[in-house]
């Protein structure tokens, strides 16, 4: 297949080109800058503008670009760029599709398990309705921004990724100088439910929503059995070897990290139901196979 991706520099996306080459996929990579290789396209999320030219050809398209949420403290210039980023990137992606005369097959945009907010201990599954917050708005936004491709007939699916377990990179890629360091421990009470995913099964599940014809809509990107940060962290002072008395209590991480630390502090325990029911096989369902695995 023909693939295009944005975001592909990211964690996620820089693994996802490699896994797609490597089985021979031809991989279609759009940059903000003007081209400097062949398997370049130039888009523009703020101008709104995407060469679709370069498209041509192209089964699907995977969007995963978007600022880190976690990248800074959560000024209101932060919040605007961490929203725009996913809302206008979308939508200039969506629209740009919806206008070619021959469009990809398959839109797979990024989303998050954010969408659900606060669930408490409460498995949590696609059917679930949008939760309360600034992440939860962002979501809904995020996803709605797709709508010109949905309207023009584009199977569209929307990967809402929990915390991706991965050696560098991605909220947890920080997480493992700090226990190697000795220093790793709870997050406030550790009560929390981590929704999290080995970055193995994550690509893995984005290539399987891509060949899946009957996947569209939301579809949760996590493990199926959460744990608590608790847990989340007992397993990784195990398999580092290093001590996990640390802990971070709840007033200092909002001293520290402001608005962001109570999306920290809150709990999701999310289902893959969809996932599952369409046959996909995790290879580390478990924290321990994740953290293993990373």
């Amino acid at each position: 297949m023909r693939i295009a991706i944005t975001g592909s520099t990211g964690l996620i996306g820089s693994e996802l080109v490699r896994s797609l080459r490597a089985d021979g996929h031809d991989v279609v990579r759009l940059v903000r800058r003007p081209p400097s290789a062949p398997d370049e396209v130039r888009w523009d999320p703020r101008s709104q503008e995407v060469d679709t030219a370069g498209l041509t050809g192209c089964t699907a398209v995977v969007h995963l670009a978007g600022a880190g949420v976690g990248d800074h403290r959560w000024t209101a210039s932060y919040k605007r760029e961490i929203r725009d980023s996913r809302v206008l990137g979308t939508r200039a992606v969506a629209t740009a599709l919806a206008a070619m005369d021959t469009p990809p097959r398959v839109l797979v945009s990024g989303s998050a398990i954010g969408y659900y907010g606060d669930t408490g201990d409460r498995r949590t599954d696609e059917t679930a309705s949008a939760g309360t917050g600034f992440l939860p708005d962002v979501c809904v936004d995020w996803e709605a921004a797709a709508r010109p491709a949905e309207d023009a007939g584009i199977r569209t699916v929307f990967a809402r990724t929990g915390l991706v377990v991965a050696r560098s990179g991605g909220a947890w890629g920080r997480l493992f100088p700090v226990f190697r360091l000795g220093l790793g421990g709870r997050l406030g009470d550790g009560s929390q439910y981590w929704s999290f995913i080995s970055l193995h099964d994550h690509i893995a599940a984005l290539r399987h929503l891509i060949d899946t014809d009957d996947l569209t809509g939301p579809v949760n990107l996590t493990a199926p059995e959460p744990v608590t940060n608790r847990e989340a962290t007992a397993v990784m002072g195990k398999y580092l070897n290093r001590p996990t008395l640390c802990t971070v209590p709840a007033p200092v991480l909002r001293i520290a990290l402001g608005e962001f630390a109570d999306d920290v502090l809150s709990s999701q325990r999310i289902i893959p139901q969809r996932l599952l029911d369409s046959g996909f096989t995790f290879a580390h369902p478990r924290i321990m196979d994740a953290v293993r695995a990373a």
